[in-house]
């Protein structure tokens, strides 16, 4: 008689958070991880509204362009920086607070949260003087939500000479099964600004920004429209793509720049659209420049991605393209991208991950790899010196 095997206890459950704000600024995306498995399992995700006045204090600072109203008792920029960096952290700790309460896990079972915080400057073009700031203070996070947080992962790699950007694609290569199929992956993050990661088996990851996604998208149509966001490219799809201004825009030095590079709303905003399109745009109908931003984007990532298709073994392996980031959304964006690059295009959710959340599961992996004293940046993307740890953590 053949004695059966019992079966192995399951792996106590290893929880982290993820926390992230973009450049859209349109909200906190949180996240609860297991990484007891490979790939990690989601087993929870919020979506924190940042409210007022929070979100116009953050995209005034993100902007460049602070209030000349400043808010009581703020006398100067200093101040509301330090106001937003408080609000920012206790909005995430309340949408940490109601993420365990969804996933019914006490805070103790959590080794820590990666919050990305909100960048309000990126500036990793100015040689000796570049820098890149975050806020969100991390120690009152802590406070509040008793649990410990890994938090300003960019300027260790700045200090090593890279740019601090992107740092997703090794989190997108532990994210994302390998089916082992031999096929490359490309996952396009479409948030403010778009990036790429590119995944080929058995190499190390690769990734840079392209542009713009949605930043340029959003602030037309606020300016507009009065709304957040072009929900699915409806409005852009009224429109009609002006060839002379995209191929003004597409002109920017930035989109033929060989990579490590990045970039942020601090270049890609309506000052630039005006500069770059000469005015142009302020004599089009508004639907007409739209549809011509959302053409800039699918533009941009199709020109930066085809040398990499090009390169995959297309006859044997037709390479895989995943969209990530609130931009998946946006059905006109997705047709667009997916007429760019002349193969099909899908969805994170496919892949367990909703779009809204790949990137604060990028910054619960981080946190991760601080807390395990393992590397967290990838030198081929950023440009920096060698593998660094990233990042400083805040015990409870």
């Amino acid at each position: 008689m053949t004695q059966s095997t019992p079966d192995a206890p399951p792996l106590a459950p290893e929880y982290f958070i993820g926390a992230m704000t973009g450049t859209s600024i349109d909200g906190l995306d949180l996240c609860l991880l297991d990484f007891s498995q490979s790939p990690p399992r989601l087993m929870s995700r919020h979506e924190q509204p940042l409210g007022e006045p929070l979100t116009s204090w953050l995209r005034a600072l993100a902007g460049a362009n602070p209030p000349t109203d400043l808010p009581p008792p703020a006398t100067d920029t200093i101040d509301l920086l330090g106001m937003a960096d408080r609000a920012l952290a206790e909005a995430t700790a309340t949408g940490v607070r109601r993420l365990l309460y969804r996933a019914d896990v006490a805070p103790e079972a959590v080794r820590a949260i990666g919050s990305h915080g909100q960048t309000i400057r990126h500036r990793p073009d100015w040689q000796s003087a570049a820098f890149t700031l975050q806020i969100g203070d991390p120690s009152r996070i802590a406070e509040l939500t008793g649990i410990g947080v890994a938090a300003d992962f960019r300027r260790r790699d700045f200090a090593a000479g890279g740019q601090g950007a992107p740092l997703v694609p090794p989190a997108h290569a532990a994210l994302f099964p390998d089916p082992r199929d031999g096929r490359d992956t490309f996952l396009i993050n479409l948030g403010g600004i778009a990036n790429v990661s590119v995944i080929r088996p058995g190499e190390p990851p690769l990734g840079f920004d392209t542009g713009p996604a949605n930043t340029l998208m959003d602030a037309w149509h606020m300016r507009h429209q009065g709304g957040p966001f072009d929900r699915d490219g409806r409005w852009a799809a009224q429109g009609q793509v002006h060839d002379g201004l995209l191929a003004r825009l597409l002109s920017d030095p930035f989109f033929h720049a060989p990579a490590p590079k990045s970039t942020g709303p601090e270049q890609f905003n309506l000052d630039w659209l005006n500069r770059r399109g000469e005015g142009l745009a302020n004599d089009l109908p508004p639907e007409d420049v739209q549809a011509t931003l959302l053409e800039l984007t699918a533009a941009s990532i199709g020109d930066a991605l085809t040398p990499w298709l090009a390169g995959s073994d297309a006859k044997a392996h037709a390479p895989r393209v995943i969209l990530c980031g609130g931009g998946a959304r946006n059905r006109r964006l997705s047709e667009r991208l997916q007429a760019h690059l002349q193969t099909e295009v899908s969805s994170s959710e496919a892949w367990g991950l909703p779009p809204e959340c790949v990137e604060g599961a990028a910054f619960a992996w981080l946190a991760r790899q601080l807390l395990n004293g393992a590397p967290g940046n990838a030198p081929g993307v950023t440009g920096a010196r060698g593998a660094r740890l990233l990042g400083g953590f805040y015990p409870a």
